[in-house]
């Protein structure tokens, strides 16, 4: 299911770049980063069909030098990892507000909690000190 938005895409962005996303448990599963938008079929406003998040969302976001830096760290960091961005299809999006976006299904399985678990398990849990 797909989400036509009659507004610009400049308002679309104010309401949803940078919320706090959580699952359907209430647990934070990152922040919006991007959107990806399709041309309707039918010649009317672009539909939103997913966000996106996570560095590889992020990066081009940023544009430029820094944006370019922001992947090559995100690749490095994860060599292993899918080079595309986290995509959460917008029919798993049960609300949005103006602090949050709230999905209708469990977030362990996204992208930012990989990242997070891996950086959990390879870098700060060898850190003397560091959680484990």
């Amino acid at each position: 299911m797909m989400t036509r938005w009659s507004e610009r895409v400049a308002d679309i962005n104010d309401l949803l770049l940078d919320r706090q996303i959580f699952d359907a448990d209430g647990h934070p599963v990152g922040k919006v980063d991007d959107l990806e938008l399709v041309d309707a079929n039918d010649g009317g406003p672009p539909v939103l069909s997913a966000i996106l998040c996570g560095p590889m969302a992020f990066g081009p976001r940023l544009g430029g030098a820094l944006g370019l830096w922001w992947l090559s760290v995100a690749r490095r960091l994860r060599p292993d990892a899918d080079p595309t961005p986290v995509r959460i299809p917008f029919d798993q999006v049960a609300s949005v507000d103006r602090k949050q976006v709230c999905l209708s299904t469990r977030g362990e399985d996204e992208g930012p909690q990989r990242l997070r678990r891996w950086t959990r398990d390879k870098i700060v849990s060898k850190i003397p000190g560091g959680q484990s």
